[in-house]
């Protein structure tokens, strides 16, 4: 492929980029071996990574690729250089197990930063970022069963571990924080809310925070705006109505209504969240906004946009779903299989930083097609970045430029296709089935009687 010398200066500045989100060499100072340790933290970070980025890998495959590629940062070591070093996983694992949890939530949060400070800012020059929960089912384990008790009903207790998460996204490249977690069951429960206040804590200073009707609660907004951040939520038709009951109508057309109120708690919001102030009190805007005839959004904001803009706004909320759907089942995060807690954690924050690499790589590939990171398929994208980098990941800059150069042209052909805005086929949901027969087989359909059979 033949390049302008701006194409090269773009994939100078791309691996740069790359190369500088993956750097792990910090981490040996925050967690430090002795000399002649192999498997140092960045080394461990490295190959936690390498096996979520490829989720079929095991501990022996994922040592046996240290091997075959030896990063540049690996220590020197004889067994190293006269290629003695063993295959077998004991000493990985092991390494794995003693990389402290602050590590790994570390190096997860200093690629989440460099990261959305690259994204493009769609509102007011401000990040916007997408709240949404999930839950994922853990091994059968008795550690992993205390601390995320199994969902039980009238015929008795699973035997799966159930875990809680609220995540925050980022809108405009699907970057993902390090999620919220907690137990789903059990007498340590808390729900999504809890965790969604306990998140914003983490976001940039001044974010706008985006959610479904979940979350539209007078205890998500007080504690959005109590932390600097803006709010614009979805609410449940029944609580938007107790609000517009009191609230002012301010504008009106034949597509939306407009109103300003003073939003105070409500007793049931105080037994829930007894910390509130005894004053406390927002200033809101409530837009009920027609969509068609089938459908219409109830919501509550700190925003001053006007109802169109917000509605448009709204449209994209549906994207933090397709977000965990690709950390989830592209990456296989719900999958994991670990033993212990802080085992299982680990591997989920690593879990986010594969997804986050994918992210930043999709980005630069969408910023040489000129179009919104978004626009372009994760599921393709992680698929090139496995085939043509994983195995040159961290290798030495002028090998690796050339593998980088060649897969993000590749990556620009990844590009999701111009659907057609009124379908020819309307879209159908399954009824959920209930979680007695969760497993059942999908019966078939009586065979018909043939002519002769009925003689």
């Amino acid at each position: 492929m033949k390049q302008s010398p701006e194409q090269i200066l773009e994939f100078d500045r791309a691996f740069e980029q790359l190369k500088d989100l993956v750097d792990l060499r910090q981490a040996d100072q925050l967690h430090p071996r002795r000399p002649n340790a192999i498997y140092t933290a960045c080394v461990v970070l490295w190959m936690l990574i390498f096996q979520r980025l490829k989720p079929d890998a095991s501990l022996e495959a994922a040592v046996k690729h240290l091997i075959e590629n030896q990063p540049d940062y690996l220590p020197e070591n004889k067994r190293l250089s006269q290629g003695t070093l063993s295959s077998n996983s004991a000493a990985y694992s092991r390494a794995r197990s003693e990389l402290p949890l602050d590590v790994v939530k570390w190096f997860s949060n200093e690629i989440t930063r460099a990261i959305v400070g690259q994204s493009e800012t769609l509102l007011d020059g401000r990040q916007i970022f997408l709240l949404d929960g999930t839950t994922i089912t853990l091994a059968p384990e008795k550690e992993l069963q205390t601390k995320f008790p199994p969902a039980s009903n009238q015929h008795g207790e699973s035997v799966w571990p159930v875990v809680n998460l609220t995540v925050f996204h980022e809108l405009s490249s699907g970057c993902a924080l390090l999620p919220q977690l907690g137990a789903m069951y059990g007498p340590e429960a808390v729900s999504e809310t809890e965790l969604a206040r306990n998140g914003m804590h983490c976001l940039p200073d001044e974010s706008i925070i985006m959610a479904d009707a979940g979350f539209g609660i007078f205890g998500v907004a007080h504690q959005a705006q109590l932390l600097g951040h803006d709010f614009f939520l979805r609410m449940k038709k029944l609580n938007f109505e107790s609000l517009r009951a009191k609230a002012k109508l301010v504008s009106q057309s034949p597509k939306h209504k407009t109103y300003q109120h003073q939003w105070t708690p409500t007793p049931k919001n105080r037994k829930t969240q007894p910390g509130l102030p005894r004053d406390a009190s927002l200033a809101v805007v409530l837009h009920e906004i027609i969509v068609n005839e089938t459908l219409t959004l109830y919501c509550v904001t700190s925003l001053s946009q006007d109802a169109a803009i917000l509605s448009n706004l709204y449209n994209q909320r549906v994207n933090v779903e397709v977000d965990i759907r690709n950390l989830k089942v592209v990456l296989d995060t719900e999958n994991i299989r670990a033993k212990k807690v802080d085992t299982f954690l680990k591997e989920l924050y690593t879990s986010v930083v594969a997804y986050n690499l994918v992210g930043q790589f999709r980005r630069q590939a969408a910023e040489l097609n000129q179009v919104a990171p978004r626009r372009m398929s994760f599921k393709r994208t992680w698929t090139t970045f496995q085939t043509f980098l994983l195995k040159h990941l961290h290798t030495e800059p002028e090998s690796w430029r050339e593998s980088f150069e060649r897969a993000l042209f590749y990556a620009t052909k990844d590009k999701l296709p111009n659907r057609a805005a009124n379908r020819s086929v309307k879209r159908e949901c399954y009824a959920k089935r209930s979680k007695r027969d969760h497993f059942e087989k999908r019966k078939k359909p009586p065979e018909k009687l043939k002519h002769t059979d009925l003689k």
